[in-house]
């Protein structure tokens, strides 16, 4: 088995694969990497499986000697991270490589792979990013617009009287609430802005057929009644890195 690592900001996505997909994953924070707990995190995933490898990618660098130590002292491997140089699966048409962000190479890999090229990546996380993987099967840039929670808030701690509220679906476009007004906002106008960017790049890709995946928190809510999705692929970056391993 594999173990894989995706270190974000405020979580590290573990996940555990073998040669056909990832069997399993958890989130651990990524602040325990510092506190020294998350050593016994990540032995009890692992449980009683054979570890014979392991991969990150990371956007936080002062956390990742840190894994590739509790894998060393745990298992005596070495962990592959994920970056332009390692990567495998896509191309890379970028003027400035190592600017990308390792977990987005990770989706653009596993994208290409099970949707082909081109296609987009919409990931719904602190911010939503759009990856773009041309027709030659290149990575060749993306998009960064604020994430859902972000934006509702910024309106919370910015004015006096709205409130912090939880996103879910809601069905009619005309708010009779405070909350509800501001879910409209968040719920249908976050559609039209993903809409109107997908429409963009299929314009300027010049792609009748553009396959979109979606991954991040928010992707299943957002997706619902987005037809320009093609599919919601909630372990896409831990699918990445196990596809960047399994091709080494």
């Amino acid at each position: 088995m594999i173990l894989l690592f995706d270190i974000g900001n405020t979580h590290t996505h573990l996940g555990l694969a073998d040669g056909t997909r990832v069997r399993k994953q958890t989130d651990i924070p990524t602040l325990s990497w510092f506190g020294g707990g998350a050593t016994a995190l990540m032995k009890k995933f692992a449980g009683k499986n054979k570890i014979s490898g392991a991969v990150l990618c990371s956007v936080v660098p002062r956390a990742t000697p840190l894994v590739r130590k509790a894998v060393r002292a745990t298992w005596k491997l070495e962990t592959l991270e994920l970056n332009p140089q390692t990567v495998c699966g896509v191309g890379i048409d970028y003027p400035k490589p190592k600017s990308i962000g390792p977990d987005r190479l990770a989706n653009a890999v596993a994208a290409r792979f099970h949707f082909g090229a081109p296609v987009v990546v919409v990931d719904f996380g602190t911010a939503v990013t759009f990856d773009v993987v041309n027709a030659r099967g290149n990575y060749v840039g993306g998009i960064i617009a604020p994430g859902l929670a972000a934006m509702t808030d910024y309106l919370h701690e910015k004015t006096a009287l709205l409130p912090s509220i939880k996103i879910r679906e809601v069905h009619s476009a005309i708010g009779k609430s405070t909350e509800h007004a501001m879910l409209v906002g968040a719920v249908h106008g976050y559609r039209g802005l993903v809409r109107e960017l997908i429409g963009e790049l299929k314009r300027e890709l010049r792609a009748k057929k553009l396959p979109v995946v979606a991954t991040g928190g928010y992707a299943k809510l957002i997706a619902a009644k987005l037809p320009e999705i093609s599919a919601v692929a909630p372990d896409l970056t831990l699918e990445g890195l196990r596809l960047v391993w399994q091709a080494k």
